[in-house]
């Protein structure tokens, strides 16, 4: 799985990203979600403190990253009634194997580490852990990878002094992947304090690709809003 995440960037810079478009967007899907819910690639937490205010259900929020896991129990460690309600789960989503099918499953901003084949393993196991008529729900944008691209920013946020600064460019693509290098930059006005890059491999499959998967799977398509994909686990 890709990870092009600098862990002290990411709250500065989510917040300012795709988090409050998954905050108004997604609310109306888990609306009748009461018992459980599986987050997968929860990361530092913005999204599974979200979902313990938008439901009463128990949460399980799966993260194999120890640093994301790390930020994630102190967020919840300020909230003494979610210690009790969300359980962390250090696995490897393929890996995962609960006591009981949860009701619905969510995956925010996970989709481009999935390599193909990995993604194609997962959804069979989501599916045995899913109870028939659950929901799945992640984030969605279609029209394969995107071309390739010079370095540009992504996102800046002033702290005291500093600037921190997320930079990115596409270096080769084809397909439903590409080669992306993206760096991360922390300066005070024209000095660089330190830098960090990460090179590695993102997928965008097109939506047809990921039908095919998914009724393979068992899931039949439901109705979301535009961001996201919608599925229900069939019936027997």
């Amino acid at each position: 799985m890709t990870d092009f995440i600098s862990l002290p960037f990411y709250d500065l810079l989510q917040e300012d990203g795709h988090v409050p478009r998954v905050r108004e967007k997604l609310p109306p899907l888990v609306a009748g979600v009461r018992r459980s819910i599986l987050e997968i690639g929860a990361g530092t937490g913005l999204i599974t403190t979200s979902l313990a205010q938008w439901t009463p259900a128990e949460i399980f929020a799966l993260e194999p990253s120890t640093g994301m896991r790390g930020v994630l129990l102190s967020r919840l460690s300020e909230r003494a009634e979610l210690l009790k309600r969300v359980t962390v789960l250090p696995c490897d989503a393929l890996s995962v194997d609960l006591d009981e099918p949860v009701e619905a499953m969510v995956m925010i901003n996970v989709m481009y580490a999935l390599e193909p084949g990995y993604r194609k393993r997962l959804w069979p196991v989501l599916a045995g852990q899913l109870e028939p008529g659950g929901l799945l729900v992640f984030t969605w944008r279609d029209g394969g990878a995107p071309a390739p691209r010079p370095l540009q920013e992504d996102g800046s946020r002033q702290v005291g002094r500093h600037t921190y600064t997320a930079l990115s460019e596409i270096v080769e693509s084809s397909g439903e992947v590409c080669k992306a290098r993206y760096l991360y930059r922390i300066s005070e006005g024209d000095k660089v304090i330190s830098e960090e890059e990460f090179v590695g491999h993102a997928y965008r499959p097109v939506r047809e690709t990921i039908e095919e998967e998914l009724v393979g799977a068992g899931f039949v398509l439901a109705d979301a809003p535009e961001g996201f994909l919608s599925w229900r686990l069939a019936r027997d």
